[in-house]
C-alpha cells in the first residue's frame, strides 16, 4: 500500500508540475491563462514592487534551499528518499503558482515591437525557449527530474540507479540549456512592460547565481575532474561551435569509453 500511495503521489506532483509549466508559458506570454504577467489594474509602484520581490524571492529561496545536498540529506531522515524529489517538484510548483495568483502588474511599457514580421519572430523564438527547456529535460531524463522513475521503481520493488553525468543532445554544446531556454523565453517578448522587465532581471539574477554559483558548486563536488573538465571543454549558456567544440567533444567520448 505505501509503494502504491507512493506512485499515486509521485503522479499527482508531476501533474501539478507539467500544469504549472504550461500556465508558466501562458502568464509570461500573456496569452491563454486567466491572469497573465500584465493582468489586472495596476496599483501603487513601490507596493506593487516589494509584493512582486517577495513572492520572486520565496521561489528562489525555496528552490536554492531545496536542490542543496546537505538540505536533501536532512530532509530524507522525515521524508522517504521515494518521494524526495517529487515533494520538491511539487513545493517548487505550489511557489511559482502562488507568484502567478499573486503578482502585481506593473503595465507601463518599456519596449513595444510593432511590426509584424519582428513581432512573429519574437514569438517564435519564445516559444523555441520554451521548447528547449522541455526537450533538455529529456536530454537527461525527463521521469527522473521531476521524480516519476523515483516512485515507478518503489512501486516495482526496485532500487532506482544513482543518476549517472552525460552529455546527450544540447548538453553537449552548453552546460546548461534549460537555463539558455528560460532566459530566451523571458526576455523574447514584441511588448516588454516594467512588470515583465521586473520578472525577466530577477529570474536571470537567479538563473546566473543558481547555476554559475551553487549548482556548479555541487557538480564539481560530487563528479570532481569530470565537471571541472566538462566546464573546461563546454561554455555555460552561448553554445560554441566548429573545430574546438568538436575537439571538446572527442575528448568527452574518450573519457567516457573503457
Amino acid at each position: 500500500m505505501s509503494r502504491i500511495l507512493s506512485f499515486a503521489y509521485g503522479l499527482v506532483c508531476y501533474v501539478v508540475f507539467f500544469a504549472t509549466f504550461l500556465y508558466a508559458i501562458g502568464f509570461v506570454a500573456g496569452v491563454g491563462v486567466p491572469k497573465g504577467i500584465d493582468s489586472g489594474a495596476a496599483g501603487p509602484l513601490l507596493p506593487s514592487l516589494a509584493v512582486n520581490a517577495a513572492l520572486l524571492t520565496l521561489f528562489a529561496v525555496q528552490h536554492s534551499v531545496m536542490a542543496r545536498p546537505a538540505f536533501k540529506a536532512w530532509w530524507t531522515r522525515f521524508v522517504s528518499p521515494t518521494i524526495e524529489r517529487s515533494t520538491f517538484v511539487l513545493a517548487a510548483s505550489l511557489a511559482l503558482l502562488l507568484l502567478f495568483w499573486q503578482w502585481r502588474p506593473l503595465p507601463a511599457p518599456v519596449w513595444t515591437v510593432e511590426d509584424g514580421v519582428l513581432r512573429g519572430l519574437l514569438w517564435g523564438l519564445s516559444a523555441l525557449g520554451w521548447l528547449m527547456v522541455l526537450l533538455g529535460t529529456f536530454m537527461i531524463s525527463h521521469a527522473q527530474l521531476f521524480g516519476v522513475s523515483q516512485v515507478w521503481a518503489r512501486v516495482r520493488g526496485r532500487t532506482e540507479p544513482e543518476p549517472v553525468f552525460q552529455t546527450r543532445g544540447f548538453y553537449r554544446y552548453i552546460r546548461h540549456p534549460l537555463m539558455l531556454g528560460f532566459l530566451i523565453a523571458f526576455w523574447a517578448t514584441p511588448a516588454m512592460t516594467v512588470g515583465h522587465l521586473v520578472f525577466a532581471l530577477a529570474c536571470t539574477g537567479f538563473i546566473l547565481i543558481a547555476t554559475l554559483g551553487l549548482e556548479e558548486r555541487d557538480l564539481e563536488r560530487a563528479l570532481g575532474e569530470q565537471y571541472r573538465e566538462y566546464r573546461r571543454q563546454v561554455p555555460a549558456f552561448l553554445p560554441r561551435f566548429g573545430r574546438r567544440a568538436a575537439e571538446g567533444e572527442a575528448r568527452q567520448v574518450a573519457r567516457q569509453v573503457p
